[in-house]
């Protein structure tokens, strides 16, 4: 990486792509979604740090609402799904649900 390919994407918040000269969320997708409600779980569960204060916390009340939130996703979208799709979103979910249980034991 040159160091003006380096400057240009330092550039950019967190989370933030470089698109035309500009710093851009990506793209919305279903694989976004599901990613990011995996990325607020695994916070509430106490698995990632916080960007800004680098300490963890635990609420285990706010990870569950996500880890239902995904299941009613799974639910309503049942055969409207890509296989890669319908594949990622099980993983997380079955992935979460296991966390969830040994956070609450």
């Amino acid at each position: 990486m040159t160091e003006n390919e380096k400057n240009e994407k330092e550039c950019c918040p967190e989370g933030y792509v470089r698109q035309g000269g500009k710093c851009v969320l990506p793209e919305v997708t279903f694989t976004t979604l599901i990613m990011s409600l995996n990325t607020s779980a695994l916070f509430h569960l106490g698995d990632l740090q916080d960007p800004e204060t680098g300490k963890t916390g635990r609420d285990l009340v706010l990870a569950k609402h996500t880890i239902d939130t995904l299941q009613l996703l799974k639910d309503k979208t049942k055969g409207n799904l890509t296989g890669k799709e319908e594949e990622l979103l099980g993983h997380v979910l079955a992935d979460l649900k296991l966390r969830y249980v040994k956070a609450n034991s």
